[in-house]
């Protein structure tokens, strides 16, 4: 735990003393170029603008307040009712994260994907590792709404589906849970749905199911029956943590008597793209209508960083 909370704080100190090391050297620097050499001036307006959005970005992490928000995070995107439509919005908000995390330079893997009947995704679960990657994705949580003209409805009607996204923290190896072997009940199966030769053609997909939650995770990523139990058990510790967690905000809020609305379900926004374009939040009330942008993952921090504003107010 000492480990954990040193590198925790490295994460914040390290690049504020490097920022302010840097801010030294420009200040140094604005006293010795030439008003005529305008190559130097331009690399210097460059290191400037660097610099301002390197300040601005370790200015947001001030808004983690959570032990977990510097953590991996493992990110669910599941259809609701609505079967293609569903299961191809839930194919448009993988695109969205995965582009987001490419941007960001985090590492993305799929732990656990099934395909739609017909087109898009049913359900898929993806690892996203970065520094702050669960404190920047920690809001997602919830029902995500699609109002669109229908690609798959030959009258050209407009169509609502919804998608629920699950957000949790990855939790470090060293941490110890009591997860007792007589408490889960373990099922492997032939994987399905998209994969390379052997992925498809063995027992190796994992089903984990913890019998006092009733918690239910699955891995059918990789070749080997080991690994997928590995990151199957490396989800279910995850979920375990998350449900204390909500324990002991439900705890919380019965003691302040405050009414929080916490259960995982709870629809947060909204994407519009007919009749009008128009991407809404409806906790922060932000929004936006560069929808491409938004869906491309280019815009999204758009929304992450409103709602750590709104979260740091208490506006929860």
């Amino acid at each position: 735990m000492i480990i954990q909370e040193l590198k925790r704080l490295k994460l914040v100190s390290e690049p504020w003393r490097a920022a302010s090391a840097e801010a030294e050297t420009l200040q140094e620097l604005s006293t010795l170029i030439d008003e005529k050499d305008t190559a130097a001036q331009a690399d210097f307006q460059r290191s400037l603008v660097k610099l301002a959005k390197e300040v601005a970005d370790l200015e947001k992490r001030t808004l983690f307040q959570g032990e977990s928000d510097p953590n991996p995070a493992i990110l669910s995107i599941t259809a609701g009712a609505g079967g293609t439509e569903s299961c191809d919005w839930v194919s448009m908000l993988f695109r969205m994260y995965s582009r987001w995390a490419e941007l960001k330079g985090f590492k993305t893997q799929v732990i656990d994907y099934l395909a739609g009947e017909e087109a898009g995704i049913k359900s898929v679960t993806m690892e996203i590792q970065g520094n702050y990657a669960y404190g920047l994705l920690q809001g997602e949580s919830g029902v995500h709404r699609l109002v669109r003209i229908s690609p798959f409805d030959s009258n050209k009607r407009r169509h609502t589906s919804f998608a629920a996204v699950d957000a949790i923290a990855e939790i470090p190896d060293d941490i110890q849970l009591d997860v007792q072997e007589k408490d889960l009940r373990i099922d492997v199966y032939r994987s399905s749905g998209p994969g390379g030769q052997g992925v498809n053609t063995t027992d190796s997909a994992v089903r984990i199911t913890h019998i006092p939650t009733g918690i239910v995770v699955q891995c059918q990523n990789e070749r080997s029956q080991h690994k997928n139990k590995a990151f199957a058990m490396k989800v279910l510790r995850a979920r375990l943590v998350e449900v204390e967690r909500k324990k002991r905000e439900e705890e919380l809020m019965k003691q302040y008597g405050q009414k929080q609305k916490i259960e995982w379900g709870s629809q947060i926004r909204s994407y519009v793209l007919q009749p009008y374009q128009m991407v809404k939040d409806h906790r922060t009330d932000v929004e936006s209508g560069k929808t491409q942008a938004i869906l491309d993952g280019e815009e999204l921090d758009l929304f992450l960083d409103a709602y750590l504003r709104w979260k740091a107010q208490g506006r929860k």
